[in-house]
C-alpha cells in the first residue's frame, strides 16, 4: 500500500498545486500560504475551518457586487468563495466541518452559475424513486451536441468547471454530474451503477436544446472508467466516449488497489474517499468488491462500442497504463493518446487534444 503523508509534505503538496491543478488551480498563493501557515495538524476538521477563513469573505464581497449590479465582478469573487470550500472538503467529506464546506461549495458555485454564458441550471434528473442533480448549460433556440462530463472520486460535478468551459467554446453543450459513489449521487458504486447515465441519456434525450444523436461522455480519473462502460452499454446512444486516466481491468485487481492506495500522486484521504465511494469502510472490504468491477471479467471488452478516445499520462501511479492498452486490443477499434507524466497526462495540450476529438465526433 502507498505510505500515508505527513502534515510537511501535503503542505509541499499544495504548494506545488497552487496555480496550476486540480481545485488548486485558482488558488491565490498568498491565501494558500496563510491557510498552510494556521494549519497545525492533519485534522480534518481543522482543515476545513481554516479553508472556510479565506472563502467566507468572497462569498460576503459576491453579495455586495450582486446587489450593487456588478454582475461580472459577484460571478468571479462567488467562483473564488467555490474555490476554497471546495479546498475544504476535499479529497472527501467525511467529517461534519468538510460536510459544511461540500454544501457551502455548490451554493455558491450555483450562485456563480447565474452569471456564467450560458447560465448553470440545476436539473434534477428522474431516477427510479430517486432524482440525479446535474449542472447542464445549453444555449437557448437551438439543438446542439452535448457531452456528459464528470470527474473521480475526489473531483464532483462543480469541479468539471474548467473542463465545462472548454467544451463551451467548441460550440459544445455541456451536463455535469457526480459519478457513482460521491457528491450528491444518489447511489454508491456497484457492477451496474452505469444505469445512472443511461437515466442521463434519456433526459438529455428529451430537451428540446439537445441533438439526441450527438450525445458524448467524458469521464475523468475514475470516472473513465464508467465513460469505457458507458461507451459499450450505450454503444448506439452515445456518439462519442472519452476514458481520460480511467481503469477498466487491471487497476481493479487486488494487488493494484494495495499498491495504488495512497500513492505518491494522491494528496491524502484516498483510502477513505475509495472506500465511501463503494459503501465500505476498509480497504481490505473494498478487495473483495473492485476485481468484479473489471470490463474484461464483466465481459464487455469484446462487444462493440461508441467511438472511443482513451488518454492517459505513461507513468501514472493510480491507473496503470495496461488498462489504456487492454482497451485496444478488444473489440471496436478506438483512438489513444498517451501523455509524459503521471495520472491522466496532464499537459498543456491534453485537454485542447481532447476538446479537438469530441468537437470532431460530434459534428
Amino acid at each position: 500500500m502507498g505510505r500515508v503523508k505527513n502534515l510537511e509534505e501535503i503542505k509541499a503538496m499544495v504548494r506545488e498545486r497552487t496555480g496550476k491543478r486540480n481545485i488548486f488551480r485558482r488558488a491565490r498563493r498568498e491565501e494558500v500560504e496563510f491557510v498552510l501557515g494556521r494549519l497545525t495538524s492533519k485534522d480534518p476538521e481543522l482543515w476545513a475551518a481554516e479553508w472556510s477563513r479565506v472563502a467566507k469573505p468572497y462569498e460576503e464581497e459576491g453579495a455586495k457586487l450582486e446587489k450593487a449590479g456588478k454582475l461580472k465582478e459577484a460571478r468571479e469573487a462567488y467562483v473564488m468563495a467555490y474555490t476554497y470550500y471546495t479546498t475544504g472538503r476535499y479529497p472527501v467529506p467525511h467529517v461534519q466541518g468538510k460536510r459544511e464546506c461540500f454544501r457551502k461549495s455548490l451554493e455558491l458555485y450555483e450562485k456563480a452559475g447565474r452569471y456564467f454564458g450560458p447560465p448553470l441550471e440545476r436539473v434534477e434528473v428522474p431516477y427510479g424513486n430517486k432524482t440525479i442533480p446535474a449542472y447542464l448549460r445549453v444555449r437557448r433556440g437551438t439543438r446542439q451536441p452535448v457531452v456528459i462530463n464528470f470527474g473521480g472520486i475526489d473531483s464532483f460535478k462543480a469541479e468539471s468547471y474548467e473542463y465545462d468551459e472548454a467544451l463551451q467554446q467548441a460550440g459544445l453543450a455541456t451536463c455535469a454530474v457526480d459519478m457513482p459513489g460521491v457528491g450528491e449521487c444518489p447511489i454508491r458504486g456497484s457492477t451496474t451503477a452505469e444505469s445512472l447515465y443511461s437515466a442521463m441519456i434519456d433526459y438529455l434525450e428529451k430537451r428540446p436544446e439537445v441533438d439526441p444523436k450527438r450525445i458524448a461522455i467524458l469521464g475523468r480519473s475514475f470516472g473513465g472508467y464508467w465513460a469505457a462502460k458507458m461507451a459499450f452499454v450505450e454503444a448506439k446512444r452515445l456518439r462519442a466516449a472519452v476514458v481520460w486516466g480511467g481503469g477498466v481491468h487491471y487497476f481493479f485487481q487486488e494487488n493494484w488497489l494495495r499498491e495504488s492506495t495512497n500513492a505518491e500522486s494522491y494528496l491524502m484521504d484516498h483510502d477513505v474517499a475509495r472506500c465511501m465511494a463503494f459503501g465500505v469502510k476498509t480497504i481490505d472490504e473494498l478487495a473483495k468488491i473492485f476485481p468484479t468491477l473489471s470490463l474484461k471479467t464483466q465481459g464487455w471488452l469484446d462487444k462493440p462500442s461508441c467511438p472511443m478516445l482513451i488518454v492517459n499520462g505513461k507513468e501514472d501511479l493510480q491507473t496503470p497504463i495496461d488498462d489504456l492498452y487492454i482497451l485496444l486490443e478488444y473489440g471496436t477499434p478506438k483512438s489513444a493518446r498517451v501523455f509524459p507524466g503521471g495520472h491522466m497526462g496532464q499537459t498543456p495540450e491534453t485537454l485542447p487534444t481532447i476538446v479537438c476529438w469530441l468537437k470532431s465526433e460530434l459534428q
